[in-house]
């Protein structure tokens, strides 16, 4: 096992996690922040934008898990990797997109 395989499924974890609140939001054809919003990360782009992201994303992530490395659901060391990973960016979203959408964050920031 490489170093860097196990960095590659910690930021596919992230990107695979960033694609979900975009991809979602955008089928439910609800504006969402996202980085090509004014400002970035901030304001709101179009459901079609965030479908476009959220697949973006869905792929880096696959591409990062599925294509480097031998990637194992039985490995424990890939798998703390990705979830490490996923937890990160989860906790990162959950305070940055709560303060623009009336989560937790915004009441005590």
């Amino acid at each position: 096992m490489q170093w860097f395989h196990l960095a590659s499924y910690f930021f596919g974890g992230a990107f695979l996690t960033n694609a979900v609140p975009h991809f979602v939001s955008g089928v439910l054809g609800k504006p969402f922040q996202s980085p090509f919003a004014k400002p970035p990360g901030q304001g709101l782009s179009s459901p079609t934008v965030n479908i476009l992201w959220g697949f973006f994303n869905l792929v880096v992530g696959y591409a990062l898990v599925c294509r480097v490395g031998d990637f194992g659901l039985k490995i424990t060391d890939d798998v703390v990797a990705l979830g490490l990973g996923v937890l990160a960016i989860g906790l990162f979203t959950a305070r940055h997109f709560g303060r623009f959408n009336g989560g937790y964050a915004s009441e005590h920031s």
